[in-house]
């Protein structure tokens, strides 16, 4: 199908409504020019709206004041001398001097205003509409000029987070081709943090744009509720379930995703015993956890440990977690962080059964079809439904014919460009894996980490690649967890040697910094933002304080990386 006219229609829409726009705006001095210093961000009062005024040296920015996720003030994130400005709460990052996305988990960009000093004051010309917190985010910026949507595109298979933002960045970045979307899930790409932090069950209250959005808007074949089978990379085709509508390319993102593990133990396959991961799970253990029933969660995952927040406020009879380790969050989080969070959660009457090994789950003897209980070290939980949350391993299945190396686990190799790696044939290009499945060089190692986070930055930066701007991906991981208060976490720690605590995990407010080879290396942090999304850019920077200036009181807060004047130019 040709598409031009509708793109020129959709321009032509666009230019009308920028002039619309700029008759609408009004000039406001919103500032005196000596109340705002080098390197300092403050949110002032537009009309009925706000706005973001910033200095860096001595140029004046204006954008929209809230994140255009979860609608954070900005003026309460990071400011960074090259124009960066983060969200306090989950990392999000956008670029000052023109509100463009700079890491997920946006899903818009910023509104950017005119700002100037004159007479002493700051002024900013704005549409007040767009400095409202419900109108966040502009629209994509759609590059028209020789758009063609005609030919064989790019095409992504899979619809989570690295998808969406794939496709946000390809737009963003002035690719003008056609972008097609093959997803297994009957929806288009939602918010996957909230189904277990949350327990939403309507995917139309979680995707981030809807279907008509991503057709109209960027212009997105989406193919919803659809399986690939395999992928014929000699031919760049993606054939589908049913075996007849064949999809060529010239670009390929390989980004299912992942698939929920099963122990192999008895009783795995049982009606209710749910594995976590979709639209549809989030409805099966909605409907089972109604006031009075029992559940068992096998494996303290932060999946599991989300829900198992989620459920507590159920009025359930009982709630049962099963964790190898002797914490939940050990691995990750070190004993002492670990050990705070299972107190709070023993706090809200969940049961604790650790350094424990599930030996099977039993069928209820009035319903042989359904669980009745799990046996754990010899004793005997009841349970009305089982959740087991014990990771995902990569949705590659589909690709064992292809040709592509699949790693031990099913992962795929892939280079700084996220570029796979170990393909057949020398002359096969253009394939790229993100997300979940992706193996990819992460802290001179290679690493794949199944946050959400970095699925979307991956999409990110292969989506700016293939719009023809090569960005290698070396963005610092973030990943935030609903555990009664918010925990956020940035940085890679496997394997860590040390670890500095400020403040009392028991209370739920603290400070981690993980040490590895004598350099923080990660920051966790509860009820203190935003330490995180300042440490995210540290690390990025090269300027993370040593292990000894933090053991001797430095506040990671006063590293000043937001006047000009402080700051080493970044290459």
């Amino acid at each position: 199908m040709f598409l031009r006219p509708f793109f020129t229609s959709t321009f032509s829409s666009s230019l009308r409504r920028f002039y619309n726009q700029q008759m609408a705006a009004r000039t406001i001095a919103v500032l005196d020019e000596q109340e705002l210093k080098d390197g300092q961000m403050k949110e002032i009062g537009f009309d009925k709206g706000k706005v973001l005024v910033a200095r860096l040296g001595d140029k004046i920015h204006a954008t929209s004041a809230f994140c255009t996720h979860y609608g954070a003030p900005l003026a309460k994130g990071v400011l960074t001398a090259d124009a960066r400005v983060v969200c306090p709460w989950h990392g999000a990052c956008f670029n000052l001097c023109n509100g463009d996305i700079e890491d997920a988990p946006a899903p818009s960009p910023l509104h950017s205003f005119k700002a100037y000093v004159a007479d002493g004051k700051i002024h900013v010309t704005a549409n007040p509409e767009f400095t409202l917190k419900e109108n966040m985010g502009r629209p994509p910026k759609l590059s028209t000029a020789g758009f063609d949507a005609v030919g064989k595109g790019t095409v992504i298979i899979g619809g989570g987070s690295g998808a969406f933002q794939a496709v946000e960045s390809l737009r963003e970045h002035g690719y003008k081709f056609p972008i097609t979307v093959i997803s297994k899930e009957p929806h288009a790409p939602i918010d996957r943090t909230k189904l277990s932090k949350a327990l939403i069950t309507d995917a139309s209250k979680l995707q981030w744009k809807t279907p008509a959005d991503l057709k109209i808007k960027y212009g997105v074949n989406l193919r919803a509720g659809v399986t690939v089978t395999s992928v014929e990379l000699q031919d760049r085709r993606v054939i589908l379930d049913d075996g007849k509508d064949n999809i060529v390319y010239d670009k390929l993102i390989i980004a299912p995703g992942g698939t929920p593990r099963k122990l192999p133990i008895p009783g795995v396959d049982l009606q209710n015993v749910y594995t976590f991961r979709g639209v549809h799970d989030a409805k099966k253990v909605d409907s089972a956890a109604t006031e009075g029933k029992k559940v068992v969660f096998i494996g303290s995952s932060f999946i599991s440990m989300e829900l198992v927040t989620a459920l507590s406020k159920r009025k359930l009879a009982s709630i049962d977690v099963i964790g190898m380790e002797e914490y939940p969050f050990e691995v990750v989080l070190g004993k002492q962080v670990g050990a705070g969070l299972k107190k709070f959660h023993e706090s809200q009457g969940v049961k604790f059964h650790m350094q424990s090994k599930v030996e099977k789950i039993v069928p209820r003897e009035d319903d042989p079809s359904l669980a009745g209980s799990v046996v754990v070290n010899g004793e005997t939980l009841l349970a009305d439904f089982v959740i087991m949350g014990v990771g995902v391993a990569p949705a590659t299945e589909f690709l064992k014919s292809s040709g592509i190396e699949l790693e031990k686990g099913g992962g795929i190799e892939v280079d700084e460009y996220l570029r796979v790696v170990k393909l057949p044939a020398a002359n096969i290009e253009n394939v790229f894996a993100i997300g979940d499945v992706a193996i990819y060089p992460q802290a001179g190692e290679l690493v794949r980490i199944e946050h959400w986070n970095v699925a979307g930055n991956h999409g990110r930066a292969v989506g700016k690649t293939i719009a023809g701007q090569p960005q290698p991906f070396v963005k610092t991981p973030v990943f935030w967890s609903a555990q009664g208060q918010q925990l956020r976490y940035c940085g890679y720690a496997a394997g860590h040697d040390d670890i500095i605590i400020k403040g009392n995990p028991e209370e739920m407010k603290f400070i981690a910094y993980y040490v590895k080879q004598g350099k923080v290396v990660a920051v966790a942090s509860m009820q203190n933002d935003p330490v995180v999304s300042a440490a995210s850019e540290l690390l990025r920077l090269g300027l993370m304080p040593s292990p000894d200036e933090l053991k001797d009181g430095k506040d990671l807060l006063s590293v000043d990386i937001s006047s000009v004047s402080s700051l080493p130019k970044v290459e």
